[in-house]
């Protein structure tokens, strides 16, 4: 079996997988990050969207030989001793209910502020979460919730 190696969040890290592993996997079997959810296995509800070198990807969709050297931020990375604002933000503004959407719409709504900045509209947040899934909500307090946490960032 290859071995990978990579950062995830500011710690080196390596291991054996086969060819064909997923980041999801690597990221939950291998090292007990286990606040990257496998929801759907299609790319179609991201629960499972993390940073690769900066960007929001669908681990579900990555192999982890792919992301050999990669820089990867999860969930768990994002705060520093205290929530990242968008975390806070999320938890101000009730921006999540049984909680399995929220770690990638975290991530996915810090990818956002970092690609269009901190004014965001409610058109474009939406816009942005279309590949983002929650069964419990309506969206509205994830929409306030990430134009509260945009502000703070």
């Amino acid at each position: 079996m290859p071995e990978v190696s990579m950062v995830v969040n500011g710690q080196n890290v390596s291991g054996s997988c086969e060819g064909r592993t997923l980041l999801v996997e690597f990221l939950r079997e291998n090292l007990g990050l286990t606040g990257t959810h496998v929801g759907c296995d299609t790319s179609q509800c991201g629960a499972c969207v993390v940073h690769v070198n900066g960007k929001a990807v669908k681990a579900c969709t990555e192999l982890a030989a792919a992301c050999d050297g990669s820089k990867v931020t999860t969930i768990e990375g994002v705060a520093n001793g205290s929530l990242h604002p968008m975390q806070e933000a999320f938890r101000q503004h009730h921006g999540l209910q049984c909680g399995f959407c929220t770690p990638g719409m975290i991530m996915a709504a810090i990818d956002m502020v970092n690609t269009h900045g901190k004014k965001l509209s409610e058109d474009t947040i939406r816009h942005e979460l279309e590949g983002n899934i929650c069964r419990c909500t309506g969206y509205h307090n994830i929409v306030k919730a990430i134009k509260a946490g945009a502000k703070k960032m």
